[in-house]
């Protein structure tokens, strides 16, 4: 847990308490449905926490705002975004009803009134958001129509989706199509896990 005061100096005594409480409740979580593999779960912080915060590295979302994160399984990045946010009301969603009912348990034994976790698709919603963001869900090419019309209409600074990847996106970014943006994370983490991870932002249109 020493990793996240070393990157985010300002994080409250209060936010570090949610944080350890994050990966406890995760723990015991993980022990019964299987969220992350047992590898990921001894780098938790790292793997997970850090992982999903890299988003904060890329963009400071506004108070008040509201965050649409897609296919958040165990709750990633939504639940760390959250802790980290606590004036951005978050909605996470997730297709799997076992891993949304986690989520729900983990966001409530935290305390975090700024998250709602709902069981559905992104493609079902008729909500509109200020920012998107997910973790390697599918390929940007199928991934962003899901969420292209999810957006406000008169949209905050930065806008748009913020998108966890790895590895050589070139083709990918190509095959999409889209005017994007990527942030290596290794700018700002020293890790080796940060190596090929980054933050592929597509604005809202």
């Amino acid at each position: 847990m020493d990793l996240l005061p070393h990157y985010f100096p300002a994080l409250t005594p209060q936010q570090l308490r949610l944080f350890r409480q994050l990966e406890t409740e995760f723990r015991a979580t993980n022990e019964a449905i299987n969220l992350v593999s047992r590898t990921d779960m001894d780098n938790f912080v790292e793997r997970h926490v850090l992982h999903s915060l890299g988003i904060a590295k890329v963009v400071q979302f506004l108070k008040g705002s509201a965050v649409l994160d897609v296919g958040t399984g165990g709750g990633l990045p939504g639940l760390p975004l959250a802790i980290m946010f606590p004036e951005v009301h978050f909605h996470l969603v997730d297709s799997i009803g076992k891993k949304i009912r986690a989520v729900q348990f983990m966001a409530a034994a935290l305390g975090l009134s700024n998250v709602t976790a709902e069981q559905t698709r992104a493609e079902q919603l008729r909500t509109k958001y200020d920012y998107v963001v997910s973790r390697a869900v599918a390929r940007l090419a199928t991934f962003h129509p899901w969420i292209a019309h999810r957006f406000k209409p008169q949209g905050v600074p930065g806008s748009g989706l913020y998108y966890l990847k790895g590895g050589d996106l070139t083709e990918e970014i190509a095959e999409s199509g889209l005017k994007v943006k990527v942030t290596d994370l290794s700018d700002f983490f020293g890790e080796e896990f940060f190596e090929t991870k980054k933050v592929v932002f597509v604005a809202a249109k």
